[in-house]
């Protein structure tokens, strides 16, 4: 029997070993203790191979029926499937879980646009001279496409097929090829638009956008620790991450740019410059070099506009608030008490000096009105006020001093850009162009849109997926077949969520009923721990839980547990899911349930075994252990962006 199957029989005899050796005899149980009897067979069935959705639906039902027996047997039956109905429709109501069908549809869209070959050849070229390029690379083309479809096995799946034997060609360690595939493919779990993060926000109550918000950066931070890592170890240890061969790093020109570079100049700015105004264009048309010269002064254009939005942002007039019409009582600018001035209020005394005449005919008052008789001195002056003065266009704010760093900064980029730009990079930028950048813009105008609240999750998503036809229909990949496909896989994904979600309802409210909930909390408020300490408990816990469980069955069934103590010890829940986020990267890269490494060994050569995948995912979760420590010690890494935009 395998290795992995022994590993996997005795954590569920570990299990079933504590349920009977803390639980008390069948005679002295309460329903909390039933309560934790069930938590631990829903483990063990979830871990035998049942539906984690039907699984959590019939435990909870049949607890959630002894529960109601208790207190009534006569209602028992009808009280635990109202308790079905009643769950089932909460979680179908909830708006928040209308994105994650929108969110797949884009990911299978977008991974059947055919982009993902594209991206990391041109990532390749772009990184040859760094340390490692092929597996840097492979990080890169990772987090970004895991981002934009959020679908794991099929990122690793793609990247298996696609950089695996390119980077066993190049000489690469298996370990550490194995390693960067399914390290950087769980990335899209955690990076926005995460459905992960969608799942966490509707089971803890926190809102979908600041959480977008708050992992922005701990995605990013864990990435660059990926990179980091790899530039090292082929630094240190070139054997196992062989350099690029400079015939490999060599990209050939079109003739435009052999002409061109032969004749003028090798740089593209000087060499397009001079063909366009000398003599020695002649082999080359006008239009070509018009342009490429556009295709190189993008970046330069690009970071005139953003820098020039981001002045006007930064020296917009703070807005003016108008009080100079508001005047105080008996102040200048009113008649006497016996008049109202009519030039200030546009209202007249009445002229009788007994009472109020009536109104006249032409107001549409056809009946006499009753005469009211007030005494002269009982008539105050009406008080209104002043018409405002006109307000002057303020002036715009004095330039803070970051941005002029930031501006020198972008310059001194350019410049040096534009001096080592050749016509071989701009080959390599027009591949970015080609697949690197359409991804990019998609992934931030969704952000964006999310985190500075242009758009709900919901809104985005619908975006997002009209943004991924559009680019499967640039791409020439949108057809019947692709987008049935899509569809039906949309469809199925969304299915498995949804109802997991109803049997975590179902299984949390069996839990509460029967105790289970209050005597976890009783047991864990009595070891009178500091806030370090159950913080550290909890992200203990959930890593050992990511060994035999998925990040699905963490957060529905594990997290309805832990949020109820968060008040207690002063944890905010945005942050405490933040290092959830981070911690539950390891549900894919822990074995025996480590799925990102049969997903990857399921496309591999029969000589990658997967004892090896596993040691080459061993190091990228212990950097997934340094970056919660990390974003631990320093929680503005997480909480910065969302204090920013929502304080």
């Amino acid at each position: 029997m395998r290795k992995e199957v022994w590993f996997g029989l005795t954590i569920m005899a570990m299990v079933v070993l504590a349920a009977f050796i803390l639980l008390p005899p069948l005679s002295l149980m309460t329903n909390g203790h039933l309560g934790l009897l069930m938590l631990a067979l829903v483990v063990v069935a979830i871990m035998l191979g049942f539906p984690t959705a039907f699984t959590l639906m019939g435990m909870g039902m049949i607890f959630a029926w002894i529960a109601f027996r208790s207190q009534n047997p006569g209602l028992a039956v009808q009280q635990t499937l109202d308790l079905m109905v009643q769950r089932t429709y909460s979680v179908m109501s909830n708006d928040v879980l209308i994105s994650i069908p929108l969110f797949v549809f884009m990911g299978y869209l977008i991974e059947r646009a055919n982009l993902i070959e594209k991206l990391f050849k041109s990532l390749h070229l772009a990184t040859a001279r760094v340390p490692g390029s092929l597996a840097v690379a492979t990080i890169i083309t990772c987090a970004i496409f895991a981002t934009a479809t959020g679908i794991v096995g099929a990122v690793v799946t793609l990247m298996g097929l696609l950089a695996l034997p390119a980077m066993l060609r190049a000489g690469y360690s298996v370990q550490l090829s194995a390693g960067a595939i399914t390290a950087g493919g769980c990335l899209g779990i955690l990076i926005p638009p995460s459905v992960m993060l969608i799942v966490y926000g509707a089971t803890a109550g926190v809102s979908v956008v600041k959480l977008y918000a708050g992992a922005f950066f701990p995605g990013l931070m864990l990435a660059g620790l990926y990179i980091l890592y790899v530039i090292i170890l082929a630094k240190l240890k070139p054997h196992l991450a062989p350099p690029m061969s400079a015939e490999d790093r060599r990209v050939p020109l079109p003739e435009f740019a052999e002409i061109v570079s032969t004749n003028v100049s090798n740089k593209v700015l000087p060499g397009l410059m001079g063909a366009i105004k000398g003599k020695r264009n002649a082999a080359v048309p006008m239009r070509e070099l018009l342009n490429h010269m556009v295709i190189a002064l993008l970046p330069l254009l690009t970071v005139v506009v953003v820098m020039g939005a981001i002045f006007l942002k930064v020296t917009a007039p703070l807005p003016v608030e108008d009080t100079e019409g508001v005047v105080a009582m008996g102040s200048a600018g009113f008649g006497s008490s016996d008049e109202v001035s009519t030039e200030s209020s546009g209202l007249q005394e009445p002229e009788q000096e007994a009472g109020l005449a009536e109104p006249p005919a032409e107001m549409g008052s056809a009946a006499p009105a009753a005469s009211v008789s007030v005494p002269k001195d009982d008539v105050k002056p009406i008080e209104t006020p002043v018409a405002a003065a006109p307000v002057t266009a303020a002036e715009r704010l004095p330039v803070p001093m970051n941005f002029w760093i930031a501006l020198t900064s972008c310059a001194v980029a350019l410049a040096l850009f534009y001096a080592y730009f050749s016509f071989a990079r701009l080959e390599i930028f027009k591949m970015l162009l080609g697949s690197f950048f359409p991804l990019a813009i998609m992934i931030m105008a969704v952000l964006g849109s999310i985190v500075f609240g242009l758009a709900t999750p919901t809104e985005a998503a619908a975006m997002g997926s009209l943004g991924g036809l559009c680019l499967a229909g640039a791409y020439r990949r949108l057809n019947m077949t692709v987008l049935r496909e899509s569809v039906f896989l949309t469809a199925k994904t969304s299915a498995m969520v949804c109802w997991l979600f109803v049997g975590s309802s179902i299984f949390s409210a069996a839990f509460a009923l029967l105790g289970g909930q209050e005597l976890i909390n009783t047991w864990v408020l009595g070891m009178d721990l500091t806030p370090v300490q159950f913080m550290i408990l909890a992200q203990v816990v959930i890593f050992l839980l990511g060994w035999p469980l998925e990040w699905t069955e963490i957060i529905v069934i594990f997290m309805p547990i832990f949020i109820p103590l968060l008040p207690h010890f002063g944890i905010d829940p945005l942050f405490f899911g933040l290092l959830v986020a981070l911690n539950l990267q390891t549900a894919f890269l822990s074995p025996p349930v480590a799925m990102a490494a049969f997903y990857l060994k399921g496309v591999s050569p029969p000589h990658v075994t997967l004892n090896q995948i596993f040691a080459g995912m061993l190091p990228f979760m212990a950097i997934q252990v340094f970056a919660i420590i990390l974003l631990y010690q320093f929680p503005a890494i997480g909480l910065w962006l969302p204090e920013v935009l929502y304080k």
